[in-house]
């Protein structure tokens, strides 16, 4: 079913609702942590009031707006500034790969994508979208309206990853159309050349963008599950391959760690958030521990 429904399916907004209660206050701390300026709570010229909602400081209550109104109000800093959200989509042919499982890389990163979408519009910070193949190929201007996850559903359930892809250059086009500081989120399996892929990503980063880069693989291409004499064939290139895959299991699960890790090396050096995942992981578990694990560590 290739509209927006697919994705709304009643135990996806389980599992969306599910993580949004178990970890709002891991959601808030992160996106606070994103907000922080070095100047906030200090002597800091404030813009205007807003009233006073759960979660918000106590400590930047007005007291004298609250003597004379009888009500709540909080200073809003010029510093305290929304931080706005970049979904970035790989849509490559390799992503609409399953072997066993019921979503493709594709679709679990619409998963991800719509968690992490409702999150930060409930939070009233706006979300954009951006796909790519060889080159940005569509968008979606952040906005902080509840519809407009609908309307990132919308597009992401029509496309059809198909096309081969050049990440570097898309994510080089990306850091060049972004004028402000940003949340960067990448979906990619990242299954091209990984040096001038880490090239952009740091580039992004020297941006003064905050990045997140979700390394989704199908569980097939992490396990490798296979045996026997099996034909494997490169997704975007067509080549064929026969091998003995009881006999070439360990070489293949020793390089698919290396490739991993290599990346979570080099993104922990540049201040990247590396997140590696399967698609046999229920990815509200998986972001709600990549969130527990980001508050824990700042």
């Amino acid at each position: 079913m290739s509209t927006a429904e697919k994705y709304l399916k009643p135990e996806v907004i389980r599992q969306i609702k599910r993580l949004d209660l178990r970890a709002q206050f891991i959601v808030k701390g992160f996106l606070h942590g994103l907000h922080a300026s070095p100047f906030h709570g200090f002597s800091v010229e404030f813009s205007e009031h807003r009233k006073y909602t759960p979660g918000d400081d106590p400590k930047d209550i007005d007291w004298l707006v609250y003597a004379k109104t009888d009500k709540y109000y909080v200073k809003k800093f010029e510093a305290e500034t929304n931080i706005t959200g970049y979904l970035v989509m790989d849509l490559s042919r390799s992503m609409g790969y399953t072997y066993r499982q019921e979503l493709t890389k594709f679709e679990y990163s619409i998963c991800l994508a719509a968690a992490l979408c409702y999150l930060m519009i409930h939070q009233q910070d706006p979300v954009g979208l951006l796909t790519f193949d060889r080159k940005i190929r569509h968008s979606l201007r952040p906005k902080t309206r509840r519809g407009h996850l609908g309307d990132v559903l919308s597009l992401l359930a029509n496309l059809k990853p198909a096309g081969e892809t050049d990440i570097a250059h898309s994510l080089t086009q990306v850091s060049a159309m972004l004028r402000h500081a940003s949340l960067v989120m990448v979906f990619s399996d990242l299954l091209a050349e990984p040096g001038p892929i880490l090239d952009a990503i740091y580039r992004l980063r020297h941006g003064g963008h905050d990045v997140i880069l979700f390394h989704v693989l199908d569980e097939a291409e992490v396990r490798f599950p296979f045996e026997g004499m099996v034909e494997l064939q490169d997704p975007e290139g067509g080549q064929r391959l026969a091998l003995d895959a009881d006999g070439f299991r360990g070489t293949y699960l020793g390089e698919i760690e290396r490739f991993r890790e290599m990346y979570r090396r080099e993104c922990s050096q540049a201040g990247v958030d590396y997140v590696p995942l399967d698609t046999s992981m229920r990815f509200d578990r998986a972001l709600g521990e990549y969130l527990m694990r980001r508050s824990e560590r700042g």
